[in-house]
């Protein structure tokens, strides 16, 4: 069952000291994940990329994104490296510094989908999950907001949402997977690719197209699929006319999967993770203190004022009526004065 961030919190301090120590960690296993069966995956061949950012505006429109600074397809954006952040899953790079005869090269940054994912080796509370489709999802419901796994990407994907004060979350390419690969559909980049860049399909079917390409046309291609071995394998690979370096690509992570070379340091893990309801506990607890105090300091501001709006307004009318007092004693004296002035001339008229 999912639950918020407070839950969360909650969840901590109700739960107590019997889950803070004796625990495995939450993050993921030490064992080597080989990869689902069938799992599926995505095939990017760059030398039949145009740089037409179609791909950019499916998968904007597919993941409900905010409308970009500047239109798909105004192509100047291209001038500028990029990288992906909260409203960007992915982007098309060029490298026209790379002699090509075709014209300019260009790259798609985005999620790789590891079989044994950084982000989900390093998260405690299982936000991410390496489905058996290929894809690495994320839920926010669970999500505390520690960005470690900003911090473990090897390519430096996740990103998060500084605009969103109240409910942040991390950003990162699916494959769709909520959106249409549980529907049986494309991800929105591979359908619309008008130049069939992108090959959609069983991981292992990727290796023998890739291949087949690479035998058919060896001075089109370098031979290396990027991602069948890079950090374990991804589930999106890659195919490249020039080094994948030279296109903004890391080729120094090796082969061993993230968590194999975490394996030593999740090994104090277990006590780390267990303190951690102590010190989200006593956040939490000075965060409910600082709201109480903050509470019935506006309480008491909002009683001050309106008391000493009550002793001005108190003030007003005293003054208001003693005004009105003095007002009718003057007047009263005057009608008194002229009444006896009237009344000594006809008296004076009288007598005479």
């Amino acid at each position: 069952m999912a639950i918020s961030r407070r839950k969360f919190l909650g969840w901590l301090t109700a739960t107590g000291l019997s889950s803070a120590f004796g625990k495995t960690a939450l993050a993921g296993t030490t064992k080597h994940f080989e990869g689902h069966p069938d799992s599926l995956g995505v095939l990017y061949d760059n030398t039949k990329c145009i740089g037409c950012r179609t791909c950019e505006a499916a998968c904007n429109r597919v993941n409900d994104l905010p409308p970009p600074d500047r239109p798909f397809d105004d192509l100047s954006v291209l001038d500028k490296k990029r990288r992906t952040d909260a409203k960007k899953y992915m982007i098309i790079n060029k490298y026209d510094h790379i002699r090509n005869p075709k014209g300019p090269l260009h790259a798609r940054i985005g999620c790789n989908h590891c079989l044994e994912p950084a982000c989900a080796s390093s998260c405690f509370v299982r936000a991410y999950t390496k489905t058996k489709e290929g894809a690495v999802t994320y839920d926010s419901s669970v999500c505390v907001g520690c960005r470690y796994c900003m911090i473990a990407c090897p390519f430096n994907i996740p990103t998060f949402e500084y605009d969103s004060a109240f409910t942040p979350r991390i950003r990162k390419c699916t494959m769709c997977y909520d959106t249409r690969l549980v529907k049986g559909e494309l991800p929105g980049c591979v359908e619309e690719c008008p130049t069939e860049s992108f090959t959609f399909g069983r991981r292992e079917d990727l290796f023998k197209i890739a291949h087949e390409r690479i035998r058919r046309y060896p001075r089109r291609y370098l031979d290396h699929i990027y991602g069948e071995n890079e950090m374990g394998g991804t589930s999106w690979l890659y195919l490249s006319g020039v080094a994948f370096k030279k296109i903004g690509m890391r080729e120094d992570l090796g082969v061993t999967p993230a968590p194999a070379l975490t394996a030593s340091a999740l090994a104090s893990v277990p006590m780390v993770v267990g303190t951690w309801p102590l010190l989200l506990m006593g956040i939490y607890a000075v965060s409910k203190r600082k709201e109480k105090i903050a509470t019935e300091e506006k309480e008491q501001a909002l009683a001050d004022t309106i008391a000493q709006a009550k002793a001005e307004a108190d003030l007003k009318i005293s003054e208001a009526w003693q005004k009105a007092e003095k007002e009718k004693e003057k007047a009263v004296e005057t009608a008194v004065k002229k009444a006896l002035e009237e009344a000594a001339e006809t008296e004076s008229g009288e007598s005479s």
